[in-house]
């Protein structure tokens, strides 16, 4: 079976996280074993553990958004884990509808979605959530929008003048991934809010 090129984007996608979430990890337990042995919390201490936890949880948050789909379900405690430990600390609050627990393709796509809103939301904001019969619908709420209409024009299917940045991955990959899968991606965007709808 061919392999088209969001699959073999994904599969490298994969094999990134896969071969850095150990070693991530490995810290981690490190320094958790340290700490149990009576080493004190000292601010250096503190910025380590703070930043082992946050490249853990982009970790895991990346191997979903640019690994491989299919259509095992992800359970919901796993998928607010990750959005817990990725969003704790940062400037937005994201919103997890309760109890679902979509496929691994899904999801994918969902936090590609965030990713986007991430971008046009930098100054922070609300991101929430929601999953109807139909699909998701990722709505992100802030008083300061940054919208590049060039970005937003890809996910309507607008070819773009230039090559997007690395940061800017997202923008490419969601609608390829949206089309493969056989549904449609819509955004609405307004002074203060940012909508992407996946239906299916």
């Amino acid at each position: 079976m061919a392999e088209t090129d969001t699959d073999f984007a994904a599969l490298i996608g994969s094999r990134i996280c896969h071969d850095l979430i150990s070693p991530v990890g490995a810290i981690n337990n490190g320094l958790e074993l340290l700490l149990m042995s009576g080493m004190n919390m000292s601010p250096e201490v503190a910025l380590i553990d703070e930043s082992v936890r946050n490249a853990s949880a982009r970790l895991r948050f990346f191997r979903v958004a640019f690994g491989g789909g299919n259509t095992q379900p992800v359970a919901a405690q796993e998928t607010t884990d990750i959005l817990r430990d990725l969003y704790a600390q940062s400037k937005w609050e994201v919103i997890w509808p309760l109890g679902a627990a979509p496929s691994r393709s899904a999801l994918r796509m969902v936090f590609l979605g965030l990713l986007c809103l991430e971008t046009g939301m930098p100054y922070g904001g609300r991101i929430e959530i929601e999953h109807r019969t139909t699909g998701w619908d990722i709505t992100g709420t802030a008083d300061r929008l940054n919208i590049n209409a060039a970005l937003w024009g890809v996910l309507a299917g607008q070819p773009l003048a230039e090559r997007l940045l690395p940061a800017q991955v997202q923008f490419g990959l969601l609608p390829a991934i949206v089309k493969d899968s056989g549904q449609q991606l819509t955004s609405i965007v307004t002074e203060t809010t940012i909508t992407l709808s996946i239906k299916g």
